[in-house]
């Protein structure tokens, strides 16, 4: 802080935009305690962890074994750039029923394209889905796509 006082450097939270490309979920906005690994696309980071290592792998061994009913994504929306971070999660529709929720969008000007994480039911959670949102600035289209959207192949660190 010192060495940046000089410079008016103060401290900040993260950039959604940047967090939102890179797939970095917020806790509490896009994950809650009742979601799990698995619903996150993370089992990866316990599928090998034995089981006495703590009292939930048991629980999340079982959580695989049956499979998940819903699966958060990352989704591109149409129309116009959004104003701003989403300040509600957005009700996701198929076929007129209320199947999901939007946690976070945003608009990403490196991509050119508004981008966020919608909550599917696992049969719809497959790239190529798309699905209406009730936006704060009107009703788009969401298509579910690879995540993260920047660097999938994390080649950046590797540069």
């Amino acid at each position: 802080m010192k060495a940046g006082a000089p410079y008016n450097v103060r401290p900040t939270g993260p950039s959604d935009i940047r967090r939102i490309e890179g797939a970095i979920f917020n806790w509490g906005a896009d994950m809650t305690y009742e979601n799990n690994p698995y619903e996150m696309g993370l089992g990866r980071l316990v599928d090998d962890v034995p089981e006495d290592a703590c009292i939930s792998i048991a629980a999340l061994k079982r959580i695989r074994e049956a499979g998940v009913t819903k699966k958060i994504n990352g989704v591109e929306f149409d129309g116009e750039p959004f104003p701003a971070l989403n300040n509600v999660k957005w009700p996701v529709a198929s076929s007129g029923s209320t199947i999901g929720k939007v946690t976070s969008a945003i608009y990403s000007p490196r991509l050119q394209k508004n981008i966020g994480y919608c909550w599917l039911p696992t049969e719809l959670a497959e790239r190529g889905a798309v699905v209406e949102v009730d936006t704060e600035w009107g009703p788009r289209t969401a298509t579910v796509v690879e995540m993260p959207f920047v660097d999938p192949g994390k080649q950046i660190p590797v540069s």
